[in-house]
């Protein structure tokens, strides 16, 4: 069965094992997924993000502001990462690196600083780091075997 967001255009039916054989040629859609789901979250929901992170005070409307841009910028790498491909993909997945460990170290620093909850501080540093992790081996060449 054709699946277009797969490597080849195919879905296997053949178990788990064989259908991940290769890491990398999944992990761009793993991440394209995550960064799809939080941008649309950010640019549609930003209030509901920003009391998750105990950053909205009352009056104050900057943090949706940024989270509107953080949103969109988010939604555009997605799309890069879920329909490019050859240079295309290469680059997002590139900024992605950068990006995603620049997310990684700002949500640590803002957790070691107090700036940010604790809880919020450990989720979006998980979320950050996984997010690096799937832009490195998406582009690893020749991938790592799984099973």
């Amino acid at each position: 069965m054709r699946h277009p967001l797969l490597p080849g255009g195919h879905r296997h039916d053949s178990g788990l094992s064989r259908s991940f054989s290769h890491v990398r040629d999944y992990a761009h859609v793993a991440l394209g997924a995550i960064r799809l789901f939080n941008g649309t979250a950010a640019l549609l929901a930003p209030d509901f993000l920003a009391r998750r992170l105990g950053a909205r005070e009352e009056g104050n409307r900057a943090d949706l502001y940024a989270f509107r841009l953080f949103g969109i910028r988010t939604v555009l790498i997605a799309i890069d990462l879920l329909l490019a491909k050859g240079p295309a993909r290469t680059s997002a997945l590139n900024t992605g690196v950068l990006i995603h460990a620049s997310d990684t170290a700002s949500a640590a620093f803002g957790g070691v600083r107090g700036e940010v909850p604790r809880g919020a501080a450990i989720m979006t540093t998980a979320i950050s780091a996984l997010n690096t992790f799937l832009a490195l081996v998406a582009r690893r060449p020749g991938g790592w075997r799984l099973w």
